[in-house]
């Protein structure tokens, strides 16, 4: 069982909260008893598990974008978090080819204002940028990436989430690796480039879980776009868990921080037709998909695995829901929803039985 009550008392800020995974790790935050500080833009998806989840009353929760500094510094300075962790993105390949602009300036300068804030705020100890699996140069190999192997995210999103890997370490460098003549103080800084996350109350497009869902709700066949696409996919849940063992570790000793890959065991590695056939598994009667491959469509990567020997070496990680208990998972809660049953009763029951299962940390 792991034990997050080390956060209890700690003041914690998240860039991006409103988000599918900021709203889960924000529930978790606050099943521990930590400080919550959100900063992020307006629910990204209607339905939104924000809004549904019951969390914004029990923090203080700010609507703000990443690119205005002057506006973050100033919650930085008013809310005096110890610990930061940065979700805050613009996280969709196809939309990042729509306008690469924005794409660029949420997850890059987006990036060095979060940390210029961080470098201007004597409180914070520990901080963990959320990147990506998608930040390597991909040549669609068999063996997983490690996180020592270059960076160089093929499509904008992937790119610009190399690039704020890029800044954090030359901030890591500059500004938070103790020096006593230059009046250096030390923060613990580390990445975390996570795998294809899935879980209940994620309503993105271009998600092939939520558009699972949305096609059993509107009694349709599920087209799939890219059947035989190779992600690594993992419950939400555990990469949360990952980034608060992170956080907490290097807070307590520095040596901790570090570059790591998050992502599930390699027999986890499954093709997008699998996935559907996964939840046509679990969903049973009233679910079912074809293939609609287009021939046009923009690049993505077809193959894309992790080594995550690291965080098991570290930490010694392992995955604690495989991927069909992930499947089942989003299954128990996706009827919830679409019961109109309780939401924040379903998150607290998944991360409880999470949190009771996981055994690293």
């Amino acid at each position: 069982m792991v034990d997050l009550s080390w956060y209890k008392g700690r003041k914690v800020l998240i860039t991006g909260h409103t988000g599918f995974k900021g709203t889960w790790l924000t529930r978790m935050l606050l099943n521990a008893g930590a400080i919550v500080t959100g900063y992020s833009l307006t629910p990204p998806t209607d339905p939104s598990l924000f809004e549904m989840s019951g969390v914004e009353d029990k923090i203080t929760h700010v609507t703000g974008d990443v690119r205005d500094i002057d506006h973050m510094q100033k919650v930085f300075s008013e809310t005096e978090p110890e610990i930061v962790l940065h979700l805050a993105a613009q996280p969709i390949v196809r939309d990042s080819y729509k306008d690469p602009r924005y794409t660029y300036e949420t997850n890059v300068m987006g990036t060095v204002n979060l940390l210029e804030c961080v470098r201007n705020t004597p409180s914070v100890k520990s901080v963990v940028n959320v990147t990506t699996d998608k930040v390597y140069l991909n040549e669609e190999r068999q063996e997983g990436y490690r996180e020592d192997e270059k960076l160089d995210g093929f499509d904008p999103y992937s790119n610009s989430k190399s690039c704020s890997e890029l800044v954090t370490h030359s901030y890591k460098r500059s500004f938070f690796t103790p020096d006593m003549e230059k009046g250096i103080r030390t923060v613990a800084v580390s990445t975390a480039r996570a795998g294809n996350v899935i879980g209940g109350g994620d309503f993105a497009n271009d998600r092939i879980v939520p558009d699972c869902v949305r096609a059993v709700s509107a009694g349709k066949k599920l087209e799939v776009r890219n059947p035989y696409s190779v992600r690594p996919y993992q419950h939400v849940l555990e990469p949360l868990l990952v980034y608060l063992t992170i956080a907490m570790k290097q807070e307590i000793d520095p040596s901790y921080q570090d570059y790591y890959n998050v992502g599930p065991n390699d027999e986890d590695t499954v093709t997008t037709g699998e996935l559907a056939d996964l939840f046509k598994s679990c969903w049973g009667e009233g679910f079912d998909w074809e293939d609609k491959s287009e021939a046009d469509a923009p690049h993505e990567a077809g193959l894309l695995r992790l080594n995550c020997g690291k965080i098991k070496k570290v930490f010694s990680w392992k995955a604690t829901w495989n991927i069909e208990e992930a499947i089942r998972k989003t299954v128990e809660f996706s009827r919830v929803y679409l019961d109109g049953g309780d939401i924040p009763c379903e998150m607290d029951r998944q991360i409880n039985e999470f949190l009771k299962e996981a055994t690293y940390g």
